[in-house]
């Protein structure tokens, strides 16, 4: 396992097409990655299955069945994750899990982050291994070209902010925008450094 997804922006970028495109500019195939053990039932029924709607979560479904789920990790990191309320019991497991095994893990939870930098040896552990929602679509411009990705984005113009203003027909190039969100959550999220694309 080199790379883990978190459960939204898994979603997002699946519905998209640009979930290998991302896992392959990572070093990664999807049968490389790891997910929550919980998510196939996610797609069945709850909140997936409200937000995206049975035709969608079918087709999450057949992608997830080539990733495999993480395995439960050791207590080191649980212990000091699961006693965070900005952390949930998916995100927990995730984030242990890669600092356990020096992972990368792609997230879009901004809350989690937050909280994360003040966990007493984390942020050392996740040095640079923190793939965040924006630094994935400025790493996917520069291998697909933004208009291509802008395309494929659509689906979820009308529902994730960041998107919606960064791919505005406006905008020439969302590059800058996205950097701005990035910058700004770098800063926020310091001494955690994140993935940089």
């Amino acid at each position: 396992m080199r790379l883990l997804l978190d459960t939204d922006v898994f979603c997002k970028l699946a519905i998209c097409g640009l979930i290998e495109d991302l896992t392959h500019i990572l070093g990664a195939k999807l049968s490389e990655c790891g997910r929550l053990p919980a998510l196939p039932y996610m797609l069945k029924r709850g909140r997936l299955h409200n937000k995206y709607g049975a035709e969608t979560c079918i087709m999450l479904q057949q992608i997830v069945e080539s990733i495999p789920p993480i395995r439960q990790p050791g207590d080191e990191w649980l212990e000091k994750l699961a006693q965070i309320e900005a952390v949930d019991p998916g995100e927990a497991q995730l984030f242990a899990v890669a600092a356990q095994h020096g992972l990368m893990v792609i997230t879009g939870d901004k809350r989690a982050l937050l909280a994360l930098k003040a966990v007493d040896g984390l942020p050392s552990a996740l040095n640079g291994k923190v793939v965040v929602l924006e630094a994935a679509l400025i790493a996917l411009c520069n291998d697909l070209g933004p208009a291509k990705v802008g395309q494929c984005l659509q689906p979820l113009s009308g529902t994730d902010l960041v998107i919606k203003i960064c791919f505005s027909n406006s905008r020439s190039d969302p590059r800058e925008c996205l950097r701005s969100y990035y910058s700004q959550l770098a800063t926020e999220t310091a001494p955690l450094v994140l993935w940089k694309p």
